[in-house]
């Protein structure tokens, strides 16, 4: 028991010199780390001031030769100012040197001019008295002459007059007469020459001609279906388009007949639709043959508008082109008359160019010579004066049409 004082004592010492010791050890620690710390501090610092001190030197080399570089360029600039301005100088004073030559020159021309003025004067005065003389002797001349002849000059002038004027009417006479014979003699010839360069120049396509149209058909067994019960589609067929349908034993074939051209065409087409399509029936039949009424109708306009428009030619009346247009489906003497029309229609303008006539009004004659055949299986009379009535009927309703 009473070692444990001791005992207890010697500890707590022992923990003391323990903890003085190890403060010691600490604080040398520290000492030291703040040592380095100040030494890694320092090498910093020199090398940073190392570093600033490359930069400003490295500064100051730019600087320096970025200002020797612009005193260069100022020398140049100036060495070449000084240039120009020694260039502009030379040639100022060359300007000046040129100036007073030709201030020297013109002080010569004046005294020049003055000398020629003076001399002129002189002339004038001596040509005037020579004009005074040669007047004085014109007189004296004619005075003799009218005393020899016995005629005044007025009189003398009328007879030579009248004698050129007889001998000029002779020769102009004698002239026509030539020329006449030589148009006469050269007239057939030149005429022939030009009717065939102008169907040389321009030549169409031609068609036979034709009065029925064959739709062909994908079986004989579709013929049955066009006939129908009792015969009801065909007549709806004839009586809806105006044309004969005729059933033979062509094979694979049907054939439209009829006199007018537009109305077998629009019967053509409207068959051919209704075999494509398979359903055939009056009701049917009525519509398709009057859609395609309305296409052939627009087909019709646009041909007259193109025709109108390839010959050149303006101010054509609508129903004229209308019939322009008709003629496309009109064929006379194995040829389609609407490419007929046309081609006239160029040749006659090229042959009035070479006669030095009216182009556009011989291509509008050539144009509209045939129109009569677009209506001539409807109207009596010849095509020629169908057309002429035609032409005038469709004038007269243009002029009260007009404001």
């Amino acid at each position: 028991m009473g070692m444990i004082p001791y005992i207890l004592g010697f500890s707590v010492v022992a923990l003391v010199i323990g903890f003085v010791i190890g403060g010691i050890i600490k604080k040398n620690a520290i000492e030291a780390q703040l040592a380095a710390t100040r030494m890694s501090a320092e090498g910093i610092i020199d090398s940073a001031k190392k570093e600033s001190d490359n930069i400003r030197r490295s500064a100051e080399l730019a600087a320096k030769d970025k200002i020797f570089q612009s005193r260069q360029e100022f020398d140049k600039e100036a060495q070449a100012s000084r240039k120009e301005f020694q260039t502009i100088e030379k040639r100022i004073l060359a300007k000046e040197d040129g100036l007073d030559q030709k201030f020297t020159s013109l002080e010569r021309r004046e005294v020049e001019v003055a000398r020629r003025e003076k001399g002129l004067a002189g002339q004038e005065r001596r040509i005037a008295e020579l004009d005074t003389k040669a007047e004085s002797l014109i007189v004296e001349q004619r005075e003799k002459l009218e005393a020899v002849a016995g005629l005044t000059a007025e009189e003398a002038k009328r007879i030579i007059l009248q004698d050129m004027e007889n001998e000029a009417r002779h020769e102009a006479g004698l002239m026509m007469k030539r020329i006449e014979d030589e148009a006469k003699q050269d007239a057939e010839k030149k005429a022939k020459e030009i009717i065939a360069l102008a169907i040389q120049r321009y030549a169409g396509d031609y068609v036979s001609e034709r009065t029925v149209s064959v739709v062909h058909l994908p079986s004989d067994e579709m013929k049955g279906r066009i006939i129908g019960r009792e015969g009801r589609n065909i007549r709806a067929i004839e009586s809806i388009t105006g044309m004969d349908v005729i059933i033979d034993d062509t094979p694979e074939a049907v054939i439209i007949s009829g006199h007018n051209p537009i109305r077998r065409e629009v019967a053509r087409i409207s068959l051919e639709r209704l075999v494509s399509d398979g359903r055939i029936h009056p009701a049917r039949i009525e519509e398709v043959v009057g859609k395609v009424e309305e296409e052939v109708d627009k087909s019709i306009r646009e041909a007259g508008e193109r025709a109108v428009f390839d010959t050149g030619l303006h101010g054509v009346h609508v129903e004229i082109q209308k019939l322009i247009g008709k003629l496309k489906y009109r064929t006379s003497y194995a040829q389609n008359v609407y490419a007929h029309s046309i081609e006239v229609s160029f040749i006659c303008g090229i042959m009035a160019a070479e006669l030095k006539l009216s182009v556009k009004t011989a291509r509008r004659a050539g144009l509209l010579h045939d129109i009569g055949k677009a209506v001539d299986h409807e109207v009596e009379g010849p095509h020629a004066a169908i057309g002429g009535d035609l032409a005038k009927n469709t004038e007269k309703d243009r002029r009260w049409s007009r404001p």
